[in-house]
C-alpha cells in the first residue's frame, strides 16, 4: 500500500470536470486524453472540485478540501480519491462552491499558498458558509501565527 493519495481528474467538455484547485502534486500519471491521476504525499492539503452537467444544466457542483492520509490511517471516502482523505471542508451547490473558490482566490492574492493555510481555517469556513454568514477572512497575520505555532510544536 502506498503512502500517496491518488486523485483521478477527468474532463469531458460540457459534461464533467474534476480538477484540483490547489495542492502539491508529487506524482502525475496520464491515463488518456481526458483522465490523469494526481498523487499527494501524506499530510498534504488539496482542493478537489467536481462539476457535472446534463442537457438541462448543472447537476453537481462540489468542492472538497482534503488532507492526504498515510497508509492505514482512518479516512473518509470521496469519489475519485483513493484511498480517501481527511475532510477539512465539504460543500455542494454552486453558490457555496463559488464562495469557497473566491476565498481561495483571496488567499492566493495574499501570496499565500492555500495548501499552507491552517487546517482549522477550512473547518471554520464550512461552519460559516453552512449558515450563510460571512466567513472570517484569512489574513497574513493569522497565517504567520499558524506558521509560528507549527515551528513551536516541532
Amino acid at each position: 500500500m502506498s503512502d500517496l493519495t491518488e486523485v483521478e481528474v477527468l474532463w469531458l467538455e460540457k459534461r464533467i470536470e474534476n480538477r484540483v484547485r490547489f495542492g502539491r502534486i508529487v506524482k502525475e500519471r496520464k491515463l488518456d486524453r481526458h483522465r490523469r491521476i494526481l498523487s499527494f504525499a501524506a499530510g498534504g492539503i488539496f482542493a478537489f472540485v467536481r462539476w457535472t452537467s446534463n442537457d438541462f444544466g448543472t447537476v453537481i457542483s462540489r468542492i472538497d478540501i482534503l488532507r492526504a492520509v498515510a497508509a492505514g490511517q482512518r479516512c473518509s471516502t470521496v469519489p475519485y480519491v483513493k484511498p480517501g482523505g481527511e475532510i477539512l471542508l465539504r460543500l455542494s451547490g454552486w453558490p457555496k462552491v463559488e464562495r469557497a473558490l473566491q476565498m481561495i482566490d483571496a488567499i492566493d492574492a495574499l501570496s499565500i499558498d492555500p495548501a499552507d493555510v491552517a487546517p482549522d481555517h477550512w473547518h471554520h469556513v464550512h461552519n460559516r458558509l453552512s449558515v450563510n454568514e460571512n466567513p472570517r477572512p484569512y489574513t497574513k497575520g493569522r497565517h504567520q501565527a499558524w506558521l509560528h505555532r507549527q515551528r513551536v510544536m516541532r
